[in-house]
């Protein structure tokens, strides 16, 4: 059994590649997170789980992270992710992510949507928000990314 994380930090970041893997890989680098492995997990944050985004994580380690990310191979084309964590006054909170074809804008109302719905499903105050949220216009293959990585 893992122990629970107590640390975050949100990242979101996009990049160009040759290949969709590595447009994917070069988004998680350039949010900091490529050089991780990411276990993917749902959308809870640990109650009493502080922010830190000077976090560094060491390479290799395992990794779990609430992420979402498009890829598109379709010159032109605007596609964004954004993820967002909500924090409730003395619980857990809630992560949201999502990506689409669209502006980093449309992602970060999605996202502020999706966290107040979430909060109001659960029954619970929402205290505050953050959200990062990232854009790419695709000139081959593009990756957009957003992430939020938890460590101990």
């Amino acid at each position: 059994m893992l122990p629970t994380p107590k640390k975050f930090f949100l990242t979101a970041a996009s990049a160009e590649g040759n290949s969709p893997l590595t447009a994917f890989d070069k988004a998680l680098l350039s949010g900091r997170i490529g050089n991780i492995n990411l276990i993917r997990v749902s959308s809870i944050l640990p109650p009493g789980a502080k922010l830190c985004n000077d976090l560094v994580i060491p390479p290799g380690s395992l990794v779990p992270t609430a992420y979402g990310y498009i890829i598109s191979e379709e010159p032109g084309q605007l596609i964004a992710a954004a993820v967002g964590v909500g924090f409730s006054k003395d619980d857990f909170g809630v992560i949201m992510e999502h990506s689409c074809v669209g502006s980093r804008e449309q992602a970060h109302e999605e996202i502020e949507k999706m966290i107040r719905e979430a909060f109001v499903n659960r029954g619970m105050e929402l205290k505050e928000m953050e959200i990062a949220a990232t854009e790419h216009r695709v000139q081959k293959v593009g990756c957009a990314l957003a992430a939020v990585p938890m460590w101990y």
